[in-house]
C-alpha cells in the first residue's frame, strides 16, 4: 500500500502533464513545415500545392497544406493556458499551487459565508427559552427543515418512527423529554443496549418472562405462565427495567409498563429481544451541526410532544 502514496507517484504524474503539453507544443510546430516532397507529376492540376503521398482511386490525393494561423494560434494560446493553470492551480501531482487552491477549502470558506448568513437568523433566538422559541411559528419552520434534512430518515417525515426507531411525538422518552435532555441527545447522541440472556434463560423461559411483561402494560397474557415468568424477571431484569418494569431513564432502559414497544409487543419480538437483545444508537450531530442548529432542532423535536395526549399514545 505505501507503493501507491509514495513522492514518486506525484512526481510521475507532474512529469506525464509537463511532457503532455510540451508534445503538444512540438506538435504543433511540426505540423506547420509544408513538405517538399511530392508524388504527383508538375504536370497534373493543382500540382503546385504538395501532397503527403497518399493516392485513391486514381487521382484523389491528400494535400499537404499548412495549418491555418488562427487555428495554430488558437491551440497554442490553449498550451499556454493548460501551464498557467498547472502553475495556480494543483495538478501537478504534490503541488498545490501558487494560489494554494483546494476544494476542501473552498467547500470551508463557503460553509463559513452561509453560518454568517445564518447568524442573523439565529441570533435572535439564541437568548430565548427552547419552549418559548418552541411556539414561534418562524422557528418551528427552521426546526422542521433541520429535522427533515438530518432525523427523518430514522424517526420518519412525521416523526412517528418506526420498528426500532422512537416516536418523537408522543411523551414516552427512554432518556427524557426535557429541553436538556433532548438537546444533549441530539449534539452527544445515544448508544442503548439490550444485554442478550441467551446464556442465563433458555427459550421456555424467556417465553414467560415476556408473558409476564406483556401483563405489566395490560395485554393480553397467559396467567400462569406469567407467574412463572415473574421470579425471573425480578431476578434478571430488575437491575434496569426496575422491579414494576417502569424503566430508568439514567440508562435508557424503556418502560414496559405502558403501551409503548420500541422492538414490537408480541411474545416472539419480546422472546428475541431477551435472547438476543438489542443494539440501539442515535449518532451524534455536534460535529455536523451548530450549536444554533441544535437548539432550534431541540425546540422543534421537544414540540412535537409538548401538547401530545397520553392517551394518545400507540401500540407499536
Amino acid at each position: 500500500m505505501s507503493d501507491f502514496i509514495s513522492d514518486f507517484w506525484s512526481y510521475y504524474i507532474a512529469a506525464i502533464a509537463l511532457v503532455g503539453i510540451a508534445w503538444c507544443v512540438w506538435l504543433l510546430f511540426s505540423q506547420t513545415r509544408v513538405s517538399k516532397t511530392s508524388s504527383v507529376s508538375p504536370t497534373d492540376i493543382g500540382a503546385a500545392t504538395p501532397d503527403t503521398g497518399h493516392v485513391w482511386d486514381g487521382d484523389l490525393r491528400e494535400l499537404n497544406n499548412p495549418l491555418p494561423r488562427w487555428w495554430m494560434w488558437m491551440f497554442l494560446l490553449a498550451c499556454i493556458f493548460a501551464f498557467v493553470y498547472l502553475i495556480l492551480y494543483p495538478g501537478l501531482g504534490g503541488y498545490q499551487g501558487v494560489l494554494g487552491f483546494s476544494s476542501q477549502g473552498e467547500l470551508a470558506a463557503q460553509r463559513q459565508t452561509a453560518r454568517q448568513k445564518q447568524q442573523a437568523v439565529y441570533a435572535k433566538y439564541m437568548p430565548m427559552d427552547v419552549k418559548a422559541v418552541a411556539v414561534d411559528p418562524q422557528a418551528r419552520e427552521i426546526g422542521q427543515r433541520l429535522f427533515l434534512n438530518y432525523c427523518a430518515q430514522c424517526h420518519g417525515s412525521d416523526a412517528r418512527g418506526s420498528r426500532g426507531f422512537p416516536d418523537l411525538t408522543d411523551r414516552d422518552w427512554l432518556y427524557g423529554g426535557d429541553p436538556a435532555t433532548i438537546m444533549q441527545t441530539i449534539a452527544k447522541g445515544r448508544h442503548g443496549v439490550m444485554p442478550s440472556f441467551a446464556g442465563a434463560i433458555d427459550a421456555k423461559a424467556a417465553g414467560e418472562v415476556a408473558q409476564y411483561v406483556r401483563s405489566l402494560s395490560g395485554l393480553a397474557s397467559d396467567p400462569i405462565r406469567a407467574s412463572r415468568g415473574e421470579p425471573v424477571f425480578k431476578s434478571t431484569c430488575v437491575a434496569c427495567h426496575g422491579g414494576k418494569g417502569q424503566g430508568n431513564q439514567a440508562i435508557g432502559a424503556p418502560n414496559l409498563s405502558d403501551k409503548v414497544w420500541l422492538h414490537g409487543s408480541s411474545e416472539a419480538n419480546i422472546v428475541k429481544a431477551i435472547l438476543k437483545g438489542h443494539d440501539n444508537r442515535m449518532p451524534a450531530h455536534e460535529e455536523i451541526l451548530t450549536p444554533e442548529r441544535i437548539r432550534m432542532l431541540t425546540a422543534y423535536v421537544w414540540g412535537l410532544s409538548a401538547d401530545a395526549a397520553e392517551s394518545g399514545q400507540q401500540d407499536r
